[in-house]
């Protein structure tokens, strides 16, 4: 299975090293305890990486998904969650086997981005209680929470809490500018355990007692009841860990040389990871992105490096519980708070919001909502309003050009004769897409034209029309019709012949005999239809039309 199995013991070791204060900080911001995210990081760490699409993803409980969690746990209780994570389990087999994973690619950038700065944002405010060393105010929203914690703070000052995460977190950010391989998360918390136990700070409370090991599987938190109001958070809980794990996975294959992902695989593995860790206790995983990189850069290369990281976790969890235990809350506050800045690339967002002010609207707004609301509504509010730009962006592609239709005149014409057909002939090239977004400003444009008794649509270069642009050139034709004005077409490809059917308007103009396959062919139409009503003289035309 490993190419080199050395090296990926070691990078698994050094993952290792870096998780366990992430996987104790996440359970405990998740709000069922830190024995929970390291119970996830073993189980769902394993059978992610046995299961999964990628070799060198590392899963477990990510800053993300706590973001989710916790109103979830605030509304449902422990139960809640451990419910919607079986849930969330079930719905990504179901994605995987439905061949999902190819759609997550279409999200764009700005709000990936977007929910990235706001989740940093959303992490970091959630560190705040612990921090200042407060008990955890009520409340599911974070903004609340921490505005609470910070009034409780005011009124009983807990210095030792805020130096203690203040230190574990420039320990983190400054050391790892200088040495970037060192695990200095790990250092950092292991000092400040040391200083809490030598110095006696009885105000940094510690973690508290953790089983020895993980409890037996159990099924005794579902309640089949529960089960209709928890699908809308397990709906959101399975969109954020496929997005979030196929983001990572594409992360880990720009990495590397050679690697490559198999989406559906991934959910499929992610799936399992999820309806496993809930029998232990542990909450909904994802891939994580800090951790996959650590995995890449130390060396990984199969996917033994991601089971030896759960290997390792188990080993801690099973023989240093009592030492783990001593850790203060405010260290692990500390590194999430680390986790969070360096979470939020200043390079990339400011060439997002530099290169389209659409851009930068949909990455400010995704990060506002995920801030003000919750991480799925943040990415549909983001999808949406991308979308919406996307499409008027489309819609102004769409052109309608007065063009010289000399070029395509059958036979050869003088320019007296060129002159007289020019008088009462105007035909026009459509550019672009004709579809909703963008129709009626066409049937505007269409309507205006004055002065002539024919009217040549080229429709050849138009690339998609959908049943709101037929309609409206049906429309138009009617009106231009009403006044007098002829309405031929040229070039109408099959996609075009479809819409324009569905509406009437194919059986409009076929019904009038104006609809013809090439310029030429309607500009001789016209040139008939002028002769017929009497507008040009019948020689020139007759003498032209039998060459």
């Amino acid at each position: 299975m490993a190419r080199n199995p050395r090296r990926d013991l070691l990078a698994g070791l050094t993952v290792a090293i870096v998780a366990l204060p992430l996987a104790l900080g996440f359970g405990v911001s998740s709000g069922l305890g830190a024995e929970a995210g390291l119970a996830t990081a073993v189980v769902a760490g394993a059978l992610a990486a046995l299961f999964g699409g990628s070799n060198l993803q590392v899963s477990g409980p990510t800053g993300a998904m706590t973001v989710v969690l916790v109103p979830i746990v605030a509304r449902y209780g422990p139960g809640g969650v451990l419910t919607v994570g079986l849930m969330a389990g079930v719905l990504l087999i179901a994605l995987a086997l439905l061949k999902a994973g190819r759609y997550m690619r279409y999200i764009p950038a700005p709000v990936v981005e977007g929910f990235t700065l706001g989740i940093a944002c959303v992490i970091g405010l959630q560190q705040v209680p612990n921090a200042l060393g407060v008990a955890k105010p009520e409340g599911d929203k974070v903004l609340v929470v921490t505005w609470r914690a910070v009034e409780e703070f005011v009124r009983t000052p807990n210095w030792t809490a805020v130096i203690l995460a203040v230190a574990v977190a420039a320990v983190m950010l400054l050391g790892a500018r200088r040495h970037p391989t060192v695990p200095f998360s790990i250092v950092a918390v292991i000092a400040a355990t040391l200083a809490a136990q030598l110095l006696h700070l009885d105000a940094a409370a510690p973690i508290g007692e953790l089983p020895s090991g993980l409890p037996t599987p159990s099924l005794g938190f579902l309640d089949l009841s529960t089960l209709g109001s928890l699908l809308a958070p397990a709906v959101a809980v399975a969109a954020l860990a496929a997005l979030e794990s196929l983001l990572s996975a594409t992360v880990a294959d720009g990495m590397t040389v050679g690697q490559q992902h198999d989406a559906d695989k991934e959910l499929f593995g992610q799936g399992i990871a999820n309806l496993a860790a809930p029998l232990f206790g542990g909450v909904p995983a994802t891939a994580a992105i800090a951790r996959t990189a650590v995995n890449v850069r130390t060396g990984a290369g199969s996917r033994l490096a991601a089971l030896t990281h759960a290997a390792v976790l188990a080993a801690i969890v099973f023989a240093a519980a009592p030492l783990v235990s001593k850790i203060p809350l405010a260290a692990l506050a500390g590194v999430l708070l680390a986790t969070a800045i360096r979470m939020v690339e200043v390079g990339a967002l400011r060439a997002m919001v530099r290169a389209t002010r659409s851009d930068a609207i949909v990455l400010v707004l995704t990060a506002l909502a995920t801030l003000a609301l919750d991480l799925v509504y943040a990415v549909i509010i983001g999808l949406a309003v991308a979308g919406a730009l996307a499409l008027r962006a489309v819609a102004d592609q769409v052109r309608m050009d007065q063009v010289d239709f000399k070029a395509d005149l059958p036979g050869e014409h003088s320019e007296e004769e060129h002159s007289l057909l020019s008088e009462h002939i105007v035909a026009y090239r459509i550019d672009g897409p004709l579809f909703f977004a963008g129709a009626h400003r066409f049937l505007l444009e269409l309507s205006e034209v004055a002065d002539v008794r024919v009217v040549i649509l080229r429709m050849s270069r138009i690339t998609t029309m959908d049943a709101t642009g037929a309609l409206v050139l049906k429309d138009a034709v009617q009106k231009l019709n009403r006044r007098g004005i002829a309405v031929l077409t040229s070039g109408i490809r099959p996609g075009q012949r479809q819409a324009l059917q569905s509406v009437g308007a194919l059986d409009l103009l076929q019904r009038e005999g104006r609809e013809y396959v090439t310029t030429p062919e309607a500009i001789a139409g016209a040139r008939a239809y002028l002769h017929h009503s009497g507008v040009l003289p019948a020689a020139p035309v007759t003498e032209e039309a039998s060459r």
